[in-house]
C-alpha cells in the first residue's frame, strides 16, 4: 500500500512539473510579444518585416568557438538554413490576402498544432459570421503560406485568418468584427497560441465603409434585351444559338460567355421568370432575352460590350427579334456610342483606386 501511495505522488509531482514548465512556457511567449507589442512602430521596419533577403531570418542561437577555432560565418548560416528548428520571424500576411479588403489576424501556437483541430475550433467559433473567411497555415519547411480548409493535414506553428470586409452587400458590420476578433481570441486561448497584430475595431469599420463607399460609385451592369415581334422564342433554338457563340449553361440560369481564363464576359437570360435548365429547354418559350456585361468585373469592358452586341444582333436576325434597351426603344448606334463611354469611365475610376477592372481584387469586392 505504501510502494503504491509513494508511486501515485511521484507521478502527481511529474505532472505538476509538466504542467508548470508548460505554462511558463506560454507565458514568457506572451509576455515576449506583448512587449513586442508595446515597443511596435507603425512605420514599416525593414529590418523585422519579411523581405528578400536574409532579414527573414532570426539569427541562429550563438555557437562558442572550439579549440580556439572559430567557425567562418558563411558555414555557421548555411547550417541556420539547414536546421529545422530554427524558427523564423513572424512571416508576412499571404500573398493571396489583401488587406484593403481584408481583416486579418494571424495566430502562432507555441508547439505546431494539427490543422484539423485548428479547423474544427475554427469551425465553432465563428459560425454565422456574414463574410467570408479564409484560412491559411505557414509551411515552415518551404517557407510559405498554404491554403487551409477541412482537408488540410499536417501540424503548423503559424495560422492566418482573413475575413473579407466588403462584397455586393455591403460593408461589414461591427457585429461582424467583434463575432472575427473574438473568435480568434478564443481560438487562440484554446490551444494556449499567441494572437498577432490584433486590427483595431474602428479603423477597420472606417476602412471598410470608404471602400464599399467607393465600390458603389462604379458598380454598374449594363443590358440590352431581344424582344420577339410576335412570336415567341423557343428553348430549343435559343441554346442552339447561345453555344454557337462559345456560351456554356451555369448553375445560376444563365448562359455565360467567357474568356480564355474561364471569366464571365457576359450573361444571357430570360426576361421571363423562369431560368434557363438544361433539362427544359426543349419545352421553353420566351417572349424575350437578356444580355448583361458586369462592368466592375471584365477586364477589358469595352471588347466584351462589342462582342455582346453582335451576338444579340444576330440572335435578333435568327429569332426575328429586336434589340432594344429597358425601356423597349430601339438599341441604336448612337445608344452603344454612349455606352462604350460609360464603360471606358467607369474602368477608368477603378483604374485610378489601385483596383483594375475583372482583377482578382473586383472580382472578390463585386462578389454577391
Amino acid at each position: 500500500m505504501d510502494n503504491e501511495l509513494q508511486i501515485g505522488l511521484a507521478a502527481l509531482g511529474v505532472a505538476s512539473v509538466v504542467g508548470i514548465v508548460a505554462y511558463n512556457k506560454w507565458q514568457e511567449r506572451k509576455h515576449r510579444r506583448e512587449a513586442e507589442q508595446a515597443f511596435r512602430s507603425d512605420h514599416r521596419d525593414v529590418l523585422l518585416e519579411p523581405g528578400d533577403g536574409a532579414a527573414d531570418e532570426v539569427p541562429a542561437e550563438r555557437l562558442e568557438p572550439s579549440m580556439g577555432e572559430a567557425e567562418p560565418e558563411t558555414r555557421r548560416a548555411a547550417a541556420a538554413v539547414r536546421d529545422p528548428a530554427v524558427r523564423k520571424v513572424t512571416p508576412g500576411v499571404p500573398d493571396a490576402v489583401d488587406q484593403r479588403i481584408d481583416c486579418v489576424i494571424r495566430i502562432e501556437a507555441i508547439e505546431p498544432l494539427d490543422a484539423p483541430r485548428l479547423w474544427a475550433a475554427q469551425s465553432e467559433q465563428l459560425m454565422g459570421i456574414s463574410k467570408p473567411v479564409r484560412w491559411f497555415a505557414f509551411d515552415d519547411a518551404a517557407n510559405l503560406w498554404r491554403s487551409l480548409d477541412a482537408h488540410t493535414a499536417g501540424a503548423f506553428h503559424w495560422f492566418c485568418a482573413a475575413m473579407q470586409t466588403v462584397d455586393r452587400s455591403g460593408p461589414i458590420s461591427e457585429n461582424d468584427f467583434l463575432h472575427f476578433s473574438g473568435g480568434m481570441q478564443r481560438v487562440a486561448e484554446q490551444f494556449l497560441a499567441v494572437p498577432a497584430d490584433l486590427p483595431a475595431r474602428g479603423e477597420a469599420l472606417r476602412n471598410a465603409a470608404e471602400l464599399d463607399k467607393f465600390c458603389a460609385n462604379v458598380d454598374v451592369q449594363i443590358g440590352i434585351n431581344v424582344v420577339s415581334n410576335g412570336q415567341p422564342f423557343v428553348g430549343t433554338k435559343i441554346r442552339a444559338l447561345a453555344e454557337s457563340h462559345g456560351m456554356t449553361l451555369g448553375p445560376d440560369g444563365s448562359f455565360h460567355a467567357r474568356d480564355e481564363e474561364g471569366n464571365t464576359l457576359y450573361t444571357l437570360s430570360n426576361m421571363e421568370p423562369a431560368l434557363f435548365a438544361a433539362e427544359e429547354m426543349r419545352d421553353l418559350a420566351t417572349n424575350g432575352l437578356t444580355l448583361v456585361i458586369d462592368v466592375p468585373r471584365v477586364p477589358n469592358g469595352v471588347f466584351a460590350f462589342e462582342r455582346m452586341m453582335r451576338q444579340a444582333m444576330q440572335m435578333a436576325d435568327a429569332l426575328q427579334g429586336t434589340v432594344v434597351d429597358d425601356n423597349r426603344a430601339p438599341f441604336g448606334a448612337e445608344a452603344a456610342t454612349l455606352i462604350r463611354g460609360q464603360i471606358q469611365h467607369f474602368q477608368a475610376q477603378m483604374a485610378s483606386g489601385d483596383v483594375p477592372a475583372g482583377g482578382p481584387l473586383a472580382q472578390r469586392l463585386f462578389s454577391a
